[in-house]
């Protein structure tokens, strides 16, 4: 545009000779000047104005202006008019937005038909037109349409020449230019896309190599079987973040890091069960206050959450890359671990049907050392029920976590209406009950437990006698709660299917120490006891039918209390003794 303006002001001045268009008016009495010297400065003129046109062609900005300024002042090359002008855009020749409209269609038809060549034009209105190709080295640049109202002469055909010749060249310079800058934008493009790709592949490496980090670091956790720990442990080295697990019902399972509460809170299973199916919506880790979390899921069921704490909002992309790998590979850990549980369970279950049934002994010493249980020594037969409670397998497994987390060593079995523990330990009066009713949330149930068993034989047998201790409990005023067979005292031998060995057993009980005594001592005091009872506790008809004095009575009753470690005066103790001693003699057959 500075060249156009330059060449605009150059044709209105008179500097350097300049004329305006016409030439200079002669002053009246001045000669006349001859015609030759006129064309001459005519042609000199001319010629001034195409090189101030040529000028401003090549100090213009872009095509289109050149194009423009060699439409506009097409008129310094001779008696022409700029009919159409067009410039080869990807290809094609794309009409100037200065055209007229005038014949558009036609003209545009006919500088297509010349496929880069010069050819006339036929305009209406004019008797000559031509279309001037604008040539480059090798390339078309475009088309300049010009029209006269007269046949050029050959001068102004050689300045028309000279016109296109400069515009094509002004043409191919600016073409050049675009050129480099559009080679220099796409160097520029390219090396910026370089720079990218290299800064992608340097993520990529580093997030590779982050990666197999985590790949191997969640490889030895597989190898090792830690479980959660082991996960927790090294998600904490990754990220640098506390990490936990907890199981689906929110408690924890395992902490790794600073910051643990103490004591951890206690979940709210509405609370809980609403966050579980919140997280379960999303793809990925979910951000929960200040804790970035994610579902421990095998075949879509819930087997735990992992988290991180993030109370500062650290966590990047590679925190939650090392997050759903740690996830994985736990998912995949307490998968095998519940599968291995289940296994064991079954078989323990098994073994226990099996000892509950009857059994040989040596199949069931080799069975109890695969699955780790040891039955030698004395076992105690564990019967549960809880009124709101069906046997199902949950209450099995709550029944066996309360007895695990009391230290009893156990077997456990499942019937119709109450489960079975066959244990190596005692149970506590009241331990379990309580550990079971926290478990189910009501008092509600009643535990029955046989006396210690040392043979494997006698197991089905104090199965039978733990049913009768739960039995007689839920048939008590004190229905709920634990009751211990060997405590049942004359009640073991009233319920039903209470046999020989029951009354044996029962004698045994009460009167074992003195009968032992007898034995040894070649003494009556079983005897004496048996009498004492049948005189209705009286001391003198009582020595008169064992022909004994009296203080010898007394002192033999005071033997009994010390050896038996019975009272007389305990009414319980009184009763028992008294069936003791009534079954030694009429079912037992006294001292034979």
């Amino acid at each position: 545009m500075a060249g156009s303006r330059a060449y605009s002001l150059y044709r209105c001045s008179d500097r350097k000779g300049g004329l305006p268009r016409g030439g200079a008016r002669r002053h009246p009495t001045a000669a006349p000047r001859r015609p030759r010297l006129a064309a001459r400065t005519a042609a000199a003129h001319a010629l001034h104005e195409l090189s101030a046109l040529s000028r401003a062609q090549f100090d213009a900005p872009d095509e289109d202006e050149i194009l423009r300024l060699a439409m506009d002042h097409i008129v310094a090359a001779g008696p022409y008019t700029a009919a159409a002008g067009y410039l080869k855009v990807g290809g094609e020749l794309v009409p100037s937005p200065w055209n007229g409209r005038t014949h558009a269609v036609a003209v545009g038809r006919r500088v297509r038909e010349l496929a880069g060549q010069d050819g006339d034009v036929t305009v209406a209105g004019r008797p000559w037109g031509r279309a001037l190709a604008l040539r480059g080295p090798g390339v078309l640049h475009g088309y300049l349409v010009v029209t006269s109202r007269s046949r050029p002469t050959k001068a102004e055909r050689s300045l028309l020449a000279l016109l296109v010749r400069d515009t094509a060249a002004a043409l191919s310079v600016a073409f050049a230019h675009r050129r480099q800058r559009e080679d220099a934008l796409e160097l520029h493009r390219l090396r910026e896309e370089r720079t990218a790709l290299q800064r992608k592949l340097i993520s990529a490496v580093a997030e590779l190599a982050f990666e197999r980090a985590v790949h191997a670091s969640m490889a030895d956790v597989a190898a090792s079987g830690g479980g959660e720990e082991a996960v927790t442990r090294v998600l904490h080295g990754l990220t640098g973040l506390p990490a936990l697990v907890e199981d689906r019902f929110g408690r924890l399972r395992s902490w790794t890091g600073p910051g643990l509460p103490v004591p951890y809170p206690e979940p709210d299973p509405v609370r809980r069960e609403d966050m579980l199916h919140a997280v379960a919506r999303e793809a990925g880790p979910v951000r929960i206050r200040d804790r970035l979390l994610t579902l421990v899921r095998s075949h879509g069921e819930v087997l735990g959450v992992l988290a991180l704490v993030d109370t500062r909002d650290e966590a990047d992309e590679h925190t939650v890359l090392a997050l759903g790998h740690a996830a994985t590979s736990l998912a995949l850990e307490l998968t095998h671990l519940r599968d291995l549980a289940e296994v064991e369970l079954r078989l323990h279950r098994e073994l226990a049907d099996d000892l509950l049934a009857g059994t040989d002994e040596p199949s069931a010493y080799a069975r109890s050392e695969a699955v780790g249980h040891d039955l030698h020594g004395s076992h105690y037969v564990v019967v549960v029920q809880w009124s709101n409670r069906t046997a199902d397998d949950a209450f099995a497994q709550s029944v066996g976590r309360a007895a695990a987390a009391l230290g009893m060593r156990s077997l456990l079995a499942r019937r119709s209406d109450h489960v079975v523990l066959i244990t190596g330990d005692r149970p506590h009066a009241r331990a379990l009950y309580e550990a079971l009713a926290r478990e189910n949330g009501t008092r509600s149930g009643t535990i029955g437990v046989s006396a210690p068993c040392d043979s494997v034989d006698d197991i089905p047998h104090h199965y039978q006698e733990a049913q009768r201790a739960l039995d007689v409990r839920r048939r008590s005023r004190e229905r709920y709660g634990t009751s211990f067979f060997d405590e049942l005292g004359l009640y073991r031998i009233l319920g039903p299917g209470s046999g020989h060995r029951e009354l044996e057993t029962f004698v045994q009980e009460w009167l074992g120490q003195l009968i032992d005594y007898d034995s040894r001592h070649h003494a009556t005091m079983v005897e004496t006891l048996s009498r004492y009872f049948d005189c209705g506790g009286n001391y003198d008809e009582t020595a008169d039918s064992l022909a004994i004095h009296r203080s010898t009575l007394r002192y033999r009753l005071q033997r009994i209390r010390d050896i038996s470690g019975h009272d007389l005066a305990d009414v319980e103790d009184r009763l028992n003794l008294q069936v003791a001693t009534r079954v030694w003699k009429i079912v037992l057959g006294g001292p034979g």
